[in-house]
């Protein structure tokens, strides 16, 4: 039994736009539907209702069949075809659109391709925010203020003039690509190309919109608030989703991805949830030890310095880090000692330090040095 012709099955004429193949398609997939429809016959009805969908829906699988007949919806079709490039059929499975698309850069029946009006996502858009050290630390609220592609609000995104509407492309009817005939290595050959009077949308636009001139999209200022959590780094983003640029064909509007960039302080390092901070003592406070206030982020600290602390010791405050942006709880700051040489002493100071220098058994100071000098030339 011979199949019938698709656009048959689904009602429409061949130059039917995909919306009315897809309202067809909904409506005799209904009736025929074997949970709804009991009558003898009707579960072979909605397959074949089915799949001329399938075909028909997809621009080029319908650009195919309108070409080569329900042939090119045989599952041998292509192998078939590429037997008169001298393979045999089958040994072009799959590798036929290869070589079709290295000659001609674009490809060859199903699935390679998105529908024309098919709804697409928008661009994705970026903001870098700067932060100071303390606000990356412990968050902050603030409203950003940017430029992004809306649908024109005169037009209502269809591209055309008030009072009008966008038609069915004249040269592909509505399809969004052509049958174009090329000369190749092999002969002639029917390809496909993306419509050049509807740029593959499908849709012609006689009279365009006087604001966006046809696009269906206008800049506009746009504002949201972000929340910047505690404890983001220099580097981290955050994305904000429907924040970026207008979808297309009614789809989804992309994203917004907020880069932080973090000032650095003046006195603090930072490595995730830790900071790092270099504490000045003198010689007296490491030797004799004391109770010094530390700087810390969440405000200042009292820090017990043992004595006889040595330069380079490390002592921890607990919790008084940033807040742990993938976890709970606070970092730690780590406190190193420094144990500073004074560059200019008072004649007590000085004193004092030999006196010290004495009790412990070493020689220090000028009249040591050029003792020490005279001792090796008399030798």
């Amino acid at each position: 039994m011979s199949k019938r012709d698709l656009y048959e099955v689904l009602g429409v004429s061949k130059d039917a736009s995909d919306a009315e193949i897809k309202k067809a398609y909904r409506k005799l997939s209904k009736k025929y539907h074997p949970d709804i429809n009991k009558e003898a016959g009707a579960e072979e009805k909605f397959k074949e209702v089915a799949e001329a969908y399938e075909v028909l829906s997809d621009a080029q699988k319908r650009a195919a069949y309108d070409q080569y007949g329900h042939a090119a919806t045989d599952p041998n079709f292509n192998g078939g075809f590429g037997g008169g490039f001298g393979g045999g059929g089958a040994g072009f499975t799959g590798g036929f659109e290869d070589i079709f698309e290295s000659f001609f850069g674009g490809g060859f029946g199903g699935g390679r391709s998105q529908r024309p009006n098919a709804p697409r996502q928008g661009a994705d858009l970026q903001y870098v925010m700067n932060l100071t050290f303390e606000e990356a630390i412990f968050g902050k609220k603030e409203t950003i203020h940017y430029h992004r592609q809306a649908e024109c609000k005169t037009c209502h995104g269809t591209g055309a003039k008030a009072g009008t509407s966008p038609e069915t492309c004249s040269k592909c009817h509505g399809k969004g690509i052509i049958n174009v005939e090329r000369q190749t290595p092999f002969g002639r050959v029917m390809t496909q190309a993306t419509c050049d009077v509807c740029q593959g949308t499908g849709k012609e636009i006689k009279e365009k919109c006087t604001t966006c001139h046809g696009s269906g999209f206008a800049d506009e200022k746009h504002s949201v608030t972000v929340n910047v959590p505690g404890g983001v780094e220099d580097g981290n983003q955050m994305p904000l989703r429907g924040q970026g640029e207008a979808g297309v064909n009614g789809g989804p509007n992309g994203d917004l991805y907020v880069v932080f960039r973090v000032e650095p302080s003046d006195i603090f390092e930072r490595s995730g949830a830790d900071i790092f901070y270099k504490l000045p003592v003198n010689f007296a406070q490491a030797a004799l030890g004391d109770e010094i206030d530390v700087p810390t982020v969440h405000g200042k600290v009292k820090l017990k310095v043992p004595a006889g602390t040595q330069s380079g010791t490390v002592f921890r405050l607990r919790g008084k880090g940033a807040p742990k942006l993938h976890g709970t709880g606070q970092g730690d700051q780590h406190v190193e000692v420094q144990v500073v040489t004074p560059k200019h002493l008072t004649d007590k100071q000085r004193e004092a330090l030999k006196v010290f220098a004495e009790e412990a058994g070493t020689e220090v100071g000028e009249e040591s040095f050029f003792e020490k000098v005279k001792d090796a030339f008399k030798k």
